[in-house]
């Protein structure tokens, strides 16, 4: 899988505002939805929300990958977004998060969904590009470093 594929330059967040990770998840929810790629807004957030609360998804060393399966969305999507400050995420490493790679997708699309979470988890082991992605200045930029590494 090829993360531009299912991530538009329009749904890159740099930086993320809030400290606060719901309002976190709801800024990059609000990206998908600005963005045309969702249905249904609430049922999204509320889906991928509903998921963080049974488990966090800050995996650790920085990264948090937010996600979730519902009716809102036809098609594997992604946003993502970058915090300075840093967002406590209640990560398995009790560290900070300064990525955030949110997902959603369809109910029914569990194998795509599957690829693209490993697929993240793959690239955020490359600790040079993660540092890079981490200390992006743009979502331009940002988004150039994401094509770059898929293109090698």
């Amino acid at each position: 899988m090829v993360l531009t594929q299912i991530l538009d330059p329009e749904c890159v967040k740099v930086p993320l505002e809030s400290t606060d990770k719901e309002e976190v998840i709801a800024a990059l929810v609000d990206l998908l939805a600005e963005g045309g790629l969702l249905e249904d807004r609430d049922n999204v957030l509320d889906a991928v929300i509903m998921r963080e609360k049974t488990r966090s998804t800050g995996i650790g060393s920085g990264i948090a990958i937010p996600h979730g399966k519902c009716k809102g969305v036809k098609k594997l999507v992604m946003a993502i977004g970058i915090s300075p400050k840093g967002i406590d995420f209640n990560s398995i490493d009790d560290k900070k998060v300064h990525i955030v790679v949110l997902l959603a997708s369809p109910s029914d699309s569990t194998g795509p969904h599957i690829q693209a979470l490993a697929r993240i988890s793959r690239l955020m082991l490359d600790e040079e590009f993660k540092n890079k992605l981490a200390n992006s200045s743009s979502a331009d930029e940002l988004y150039t470093l994401i094509n770059e590494k898929e293109s090698e």
